[in-house]
């Protein structure tokens, strides 16, 4: 296993369909879980179905995010952790707490990656009772309310953790409604064999202040690692992710960019994506961008430039004289809607050849006029977490290029 580039012929990826845990997205619950509308559950199934299948005609392994967490918690430490972790007398109370952690101890493997992503509403707290723990916090409960939240945000497998050379990163997450996700994935990378890492870049927990995530991230070689500082990922993020990297990776430099911190940019990846190994999908405009070099004694170095010389930075980095940027020509309000709507988040999946929302013709019709391959999914239910193919998949071994 292992990612070297942003464009090598993907072999294995790990997504989540969405599930149960969708529905619990409602007109009440969507800011706090970080949703623009309530999706429409069956058809963001359907949806995620039609784009696991391009991943497959592509000849890519899926893997799921809930069978690898249920096979890593047949592991009795696994267990152990997920009920100690999840179930933080800090956050539920100690009488809650203790009543979700012996409702858990109780479910099989399945049905507890399914409790841990799905989270438990008072009223099904009380019917797997048959009755109400004596409980501040579940008195002040209404009867939907949930005793602790469901993870709607697990679609975007990218953000929670994302493979860098022969290792993995684990993060910890910028937003509270995202944090326990960090939970199942160090859950599944320390107690599942078939994606255990060489090296762990970053130890995530469901509380560290240093935030990273994974849709900031890209690796443009095998010694340059293009990091977003963004709405989501902090600078002390990035320097810990690239000490780590400067120890044990061939990394030998990151590129950060000063993404504006705003939820329309809330990721790198929302209007910056490589298309082939030279070729970068991009809304117009630049970014100051900042070079992190290892130095003595296990410091960092960093050098600061200005908007303009960003393509210059991440062409030098890469070890070529320039890069293709393609930006599509439009006026000022279809670009913005089309990268609202993901229009350049799309998944490479070989060199010259992505994966993109239907609904962002614009992009499409200019990345094919560039001789790029673009198999078009639908994405209409999918986005509404303002996500699209790329953040919906955590690539853990492409081929080299």
């Amino acid at each position: 296993m292992g990612i070297a580039s942003e464009t090598g012929r993907l072999r294995q990826v790990i997504v989540h369909r969405p599930g149960r845990e969708l529905a619990r997205v409602t007109p009440s619950t969507m800011d706090s879980l970080l949703y623009d509308d309530v999706p429409w559950v069956e058809k963001a199934q359907a949806e995620h179905d039609g784009f696991t299948a391009a991943l497959r005609q592509n000849g890519t392994e899926i893997l799921y995010l809930e069978e690898l967490l249920a096979e890593a918690l047949e592991n009795s430490e696994a267990r152990d952790y997920a009920l100690t972790t999840t179930f933080d007398p800090r956050s539920y109370g100690v009488a809650v707490a203790g009543a979700l952690a012996d409702y858990a101890a109780t479910l099989s493997p399945q049905a507890l990656a399914e409790l841990l992503i799905c989270g438990l509403t008072k009223d099904e707290l009380v019917a797997a009772q048959g009755e109400a723990p004596s409980s501040l916090y579940l008195a002040a409960l209404g009867p939907g309310d949930m005793t602790f939240s469901c993870l709607p945000n697990h679609l975007f497998t990218r953000d929670s953790s994302a493979w860098i050379y022969d290792g993995v990163s684990v993060h910890s997450l910028n937003r509270r409604a995202r944090r326990r996700e960090t939970v199942n994935m160090t859950i599944i990378y320390t107690w599942h064999p078939a994606v255990a890492a060489t090296h762990r870049w970053n130890n995530g927990t469901a509380d560290g202040p240093a935030a990273i995530e994974g849709g900031d991230i890209a690796v443009l070689n095998d010694n340059t690692v293009l990091v977003g500082i963004s709405e989501r990922t902090t600078p002390q993020g990035v320097e810990r992710l690239a000490a780590d990297l400067f120890a044990s990776s061939p990394a030998k430099r990151v590129v950060a960019l000063n993404v504006p911190k705003k939820r329309a940019f809330m990721h790198l990846d929302t209007i910056l994506t490589m298309v082939d190994p030279e070729s970068f999908l991009a809304y117009p405009g630049q970014m100051e961008s900042m070079v992190v070099t290892p130095a003595a004694a296990g410091r960092l170095s960093v050098s600061t430039h200005a908007p303009d010389e960003m393509w210059n930075v991440i062409a030098g980095a890469m070890g070529r004289a320039s890069v293709r940027v393609l930006t599509p020509e439009a006026s000022p309000t279809e670009a913005e809607r089309e990268q609202w709507h993901d229009g350049f988040n799309v998944l490479a999946v070989e060199p010259g050849k992505v994966i993109a929302y239907s609904h962002n013709s614009h992009c499409n019709d200019f990345l094919r006029a560039n001789g790029v391959d673009v198999s078009e999914i639908s994405g209409s239910q999918l986005g509404r977490g303002r996500g699209g193919p790329r953040c919906m998949s955590c690539p853990t071994r492409r081929d080299p290029v």
